[in-house]
This record gives C-alpha cells, sequence and structure tokens, in this order.
C-alpha cells in the first residue's frame, strides 16, 4: 500500500504490513479480548460526558411557558427530568420487583472508511461504538495508510489501552473474510452504495448488524420565495467541499423557474471565480480530485449529460496538463433520463433542475434512489421547516443551510444512501445489544 499523489501523479510512501492471515487473526483476537475485558467503557470517559449538566439545565427553558405558576413549571421541569432518566437509564415499569433496560456492548466492530475525510469519518464511526464499550478493528481505504496509522496513534496517545482501536493495513477483498470472522460482532461502512451492497450481503450471511453511509445526490431545493444570492452562495459552498467529493455536498439544485435567471447568473458567477490549482497554493480554492480515474469517469458523465440535452453554462472541458484536475462546471436543463439527474456526479460539477412551481421542486427533489441530505431555500421559516420535516425524502435536511454532519445529531441515510446511524445518542446505541432485565418480585 502507498500513499499517491493526485496533483503531482507519484507516489509519496509506501507503506509496509504484514498482512498475512495469521497476523489478521491476532488483531481480531486482540479486539474481542479487549471487548470483553473492563477495560473499554465509560470510565475511560470524562465525567462531563456521561453526565453532563447542561443537558438537565436546558430541560428547565424547553418548551415552558415562563409566565405560567411557579406549580406547573416546577411540573413540566420534573416530568422532563423524569423522562430524561428513563432515556439514560432504559428504566421501565413492569409488575416485576424490578425491570430496566441494560445496553452493553456488542464486541468487536469492523470499520470500513473511505478516502474522502480520512480522519473524520473514523471518528465518526469510532468514538460513538468506543464510548458504548466495543473495541474496533479499522480497515481504511488503501489509498490513505499514512492517515490510518495516524488514527490509531491519536487513539493510544488519549489512552485508550493498546488494541481498544486497532487499524489493519489490508485490502479490500479480505473484507469478507474478516466479516465472516466469528468475534466481529458488527460492521460499520462509509462508502459508496455498491461496495455497501457488498458489505451488507456479507454481513447478512453472518447475520450480523451494520451501519451504512453511502452515496447520495442531495437536492438543495430554491423555491419562490428565496433570497436567491444567499441561497447560490451556499449551494456554490457545499458543492464545491473537497473538490466535490463528499456524499453530501450539494449535487442538484431544483430552481423555481421564477428565479432561475437570477440563481444561474449567481452560481455561474460564483463558480468562474472559483480558483483551482496546487492545493498547498493558498491562493487555490479548489484542488484536484483524488483519482485520474475518477476525473475521467466524471467528465463522461457530464460528456453524456450534454449529448442528451443539458446545456453547459461554464467549465465542462477536460483539462490538460498533470494531476487529476476538474474545472467548476455547471449544467443546467437538466431533466429526467439526463445522467446528471439521474446519477451521484463526485466531483465539482453543479446540475441545475428547473422546475414550474415549488410543488413541483418537492417532487423532484424526492425523485432520486438516494436519501442521505436535503436542504431547502425559502424566506418563510416555518413553511421550509414544515418542508424539511415532512415532504423531503432524506435522513438529514436543512433549512436555508448547507448539510452537515454534526456530533450533537445523528446522521445518515434511507433508500440507497443507507441505514443506521452515526453520532449523537442514537448513534452510540447502533452497536448494543439492548438488553432487557426483568427481576421477579
Amino acid at each position: 500500500l502507498y500513499t499517491f499523489s493526485p496533483e503531482a501523479l507519484k507516489a509519496l510512501v509506501d507503506y509496509q504490513w504484514p498482512g498475512n492471515v495469521r497476523e489478521l487473526e491476532n488483531a481480531v483476537e486482540r479486539a474481542v479480548v479487549l471487548a470483553y475485558s473492563d477495560v473499554v467503557g465509560t470510565d475511560l470517559l470524562p465525567e462531563y460526558v456521561t453526565n453532563p449538566p447542561s443537558r438537565f439545565a436546558s430541560l428547565a427553558s424547553f418548551d415552558i411557558d415562563p409566565n405560567s405558576p411557579l406549580s406547573d413549571i416546577v411540573d413540566s421541569f420534573e416530568r422532563r427530568v423524569i423522562l430524561e432518566r428513563l432515556e439514560q437509564t432504559g428504566w421501565s415499569q413492569t409488575e416485576a420487583a424490578e425491570s430496566f433496560v441494560a445496553f452493553r456492548p456488542l464486541g468487536a466492530i469492523l470499520a470500513v472508511m473511505p478516502w474522502n475525510f480520512p480522519f473524520w469519518q473514523v471518528f465518526r464511526a469510532a468514538v460513538p461504538a468506543l464510548m458504548a464499550g466495543n473495541t474496533m478493528l479499522l480497515k481504511h481505504a488503501s489509498n490513505v495508510p499514512g492517515c490510518a496509522l495516524e488514527i490509531e496513534r491519536i487513539f493510544c496517545d488519549a489512552g485508550f489501552p493498546v488494541g481498544v482501536f486497532q487499524t489493519i493495513l489490508t485490502s479490500s477483498d479480505k473484507v469478507a473474510g474478516l466479516i465472516a470472522d466469528p468475534v466481529i460482532r458488527g460492521i460499520t461502512l462509509t462508502g459508496s452504495t455498491p461496495a455497501g451492497r457488498a458489505v451488507a450481503s456479507a454481513a447478512g450471511q453472518q447475520l450480523k448488524k451494520c451501519v451504512l453511509e453511502l452515496g447520495g445526490s442531495d437536492p438543495y431545493v430554491v423555491l419562490a420565495d428565496a433570497e436567491v444570492a444567499a441561497a447560490a452562495e451556499v449551494c456554490v459552498t457545499s458543492r464545491l467541499i473537497n473538490c466535490g467529493q463528499s456524499c453530501i455536498a450539494a449535487k442538484r439544485f431544483v430552481v423555481v423557474e421564477s428565479v432561475r435567471e437570477e440563481f444561474e447568473s449567481a452560481v455561474v458567477e460564483r463558480m468562474t471565480r472559483t480558483r483551482w490549482g496546487d492545493p498547498m497554493d493558498e491562493s487555490s480554492d479548489i484542488g484536484p480530485m483524488a483519482r485520474i480515474d475518477l476525473r475521467d469517469g466524471l467528465h463522461d458523465q457530464v460528456v453524456r449529460s450534454m449529448e442528451a440535452g443539458a446545456r453547459c453554462l461554464v467549465g465542462g472541458t477536460y483539462p490538460g496538463g498533470a494531476g487529476a484536475f476538474y474545472p467548476p462546471t455547471v449544467l443546467t436543463d437538466v431533466r429526467p433520463g439526463i445522467p446528471a439527474y439521474e446519477e451521484e456526479l463526485f466531483g465539482p460539477v453543479a446540475a441545475i433542475l428547473p422546475v414550474a412551481d415549488d410543488e413541483s421542486a418537492i417532487e423532484v427533489a424526492n425523485d432520486t434512489s438516494f436519501g442521505l441530505g436535503a436542504a431547502v431555500f425559502t424566506s418563510d421559516i416555518a413553511r421550509g421547516t414544515r418542508i424539511a420535516t415532512n415532504q423531503l425524502e432524506a435522513g438529514c435536511c436543512f433549512v436555508n443551510g448547507l448539510v452537515r454532519s454534526d456530533p450533537r445529531m445523528p446522521f445518515g441515510g434511507i433508500k440507497d444512501s443507507g441505514s443506521g446511524r452515526e453520532l449523537s445518542r442514537f448513534g452510540i446505541r447502533e452497536f448494543v445489544n439492548v438488553k432487557s432485565i426483568v427481576v421477579a418480585g
């Protein structure tokens, strides 16, 4: 395995790891021994993680009318404290002498992670699993082995016992064998939809829980009453994150016809002044794509889209010279049947999907096999909130802002964008045994 520079088109570092079957077995054995010991769990966490006073303090003002009688405020606060404690402890009332729910770790979790955010996506999956008491084996993307080893070092330096988090430098064809190992109790994958199907199939054969965070073709819906300039700025910012190589980047701009011309003009202006070049040059806004084959695949999607009827407003040309660069590109008149409408564009290419009215915008936004993120732009915040809550088909919906992950909120998708959730208390409980405990009287 080696680290490869997409800008210079050369190998940077060659990584050697034993990688034989015995070494893999040793790593798995270390993980399972630690998973069933007492070294992993909440005792490794600072006290504010397990019992944050701010969590209870927030209850005092949540949905309580300050003009209510003091007795009502006290009753409301006490009810919310009880509910909060139920959520934390899993207590349940039955006719038994005692009954409650215990959350126990599953054991060793295998994480299969991608290259595009090589640190954050690992921490996003690993920290909740470790907080629940599990151990983790990381099989990172083969083009970021240096990041994988550094992440293991970070966990060790943070005080986690050796072996609680381990990096395995191995190839993708070994993943199915790792999933089949009886001591692997769960799998979390961030990657493409085809990769998710392969991992889900292998996990299903072994009847093992898996969390899948897969691709997306996020719609950003610009309604007739939106503040167009602000919406265009957010849309372009989201589209160009990591040179467009993000599962939650804005990919489809669904724009109502009455504001289409103004929106297109703002987007083209912003994309045109985006500077692309050497990522180490501070004047560059975006760098190259990760690999030449990914750049070539993206350009093929652009060409096929134009052949099918899309118009290119800026960019869309194959760049010469070294490096996996691709110019910021805007396609419009993107309709059903056009590749830019049907497929995920994983690079700096924006697709504008014009629609007649607000109702059509919601319908087109949902007309996709993906369901990771979505955003709606409107000056009517209450209406935007209703649309995000009740109408947009995605796991993460934002109003007048770009889709992003936040440790305090669950993150994940529906449909072909995966299943399960990362982050927040929902992520912590993905890899636990929800155990019912009943003590007879």
